[in-house]
């Protein structure tokens, strides 16, 4: 079964009331006249917590879908600035979890990627699962021991997580916001070895029906040299993505492709 490509854009830190809203309503407005052709692919954005309400009410009966950037495991609780699942519910349908900023300025680790994980699927949230190799790491011959740890460590022991609306990204850290990506098939090897590290876990089956993004200094003159590569489903876009007509260009780039 062919697997829907997804261009998600992660706003993090950025934007405020008034632009989030104007940036939500921009892609809403011009991704409704590009539908027809965008060939299904999937479009989401990430904005910050406190925009979630508006950002998501700009984008109600659009082909724009809501994710947030981060939750909680517990559903609720002493956990002072934290966001649950549960108060995700109805304004996100997508979350980031374990992204590489997470795990290095907010103590991050493969324990609670894979609580966070755990509890976004009950909840009923589709989680975007990040996993990546740093530059020391990649340089020293690591990025398949990173890679085999961060996938175990979130997946292993999950009593269900449904392959179809589960999502990977693999986000090399030397890459984040460095204006230096992957080469295309460095991005191929790595998202395969996570795929087959998933069938591992979960099945060939269900492995192959998991959707696993790039993410790293995409742009619209990168991204379709990634999506052409088989194993790659979409990306999730950082800068790149807080200009509407850099979006709508991804994601026009990647339907052209026509998986």
């Amino acid at each position: 079964m062919p697997r829907t490509p997804i261009v998600a854009g992660n706003w993090k830190m950025n934007t405020t009331a008034d632009s989030a809203i104007e940036l939500a309503r921009a892609l809403r407005e011009a991704l409704a006249e590009a539908d027809d052709a965008s060939g299904g692919i999937e479009k989401v954005v990430c904005p910050p917590f406190v925009f979630l309400g508006a950002v998501a009410k700009a984008c109600e009966g659009s082909p724009v879908k809501v994710g947030a950037q981060n939750m909680h495991w517990e559903e609720k609780g002493a956990f002072t600035g934290e966001v649950s699942a549960a108060m995700l519910a109805g304004l996100a349908e997508y979350v980031i979890i374990g992204h590489s900023e997470r795990r290095q300025y907010f103590c991050e680790t493969d324990e609670t990627v894979s609580k966070k994980l755990r509890a976004a699927v009950a909840a009923g949230l589709k989680p975007i699962v990040c996993v990546g190799e740093t530059g020391a790491q990649r340089q020293a011959g690591e990025t398949k021991a990173v890679l085999r740890r961060q996938v175990r460590g979130a997946f292993e022991g999950q009593p269900a997580v449904p392959p179809e609306t589960t999502v990977v990204a693999y986000e090399p850290v030397w890459a984040i916001g460095t204006g230096v990506a992957a080469t295309p098939s460095d991005a191929q090897e790595a998202i395969a070895f996570i795929r087959g590290e998933l069938a591992d876990i979960v099945g060939a089956e269900a492995a192959s029906q998991v959707r696993i993004l790039y993410g790293g200094s995409v742009t619209p003159d990168n991204i379709a040299d990634f999506v052409a590569q088989p194993d790659v489903d979409g990306g999730l876009v950082g800068g790149a993505s807080l200009v509407a007509a850099s979006f709508v260009e991804m994601v026009r780039k990647v339907a052209a492709i026509g998986r």
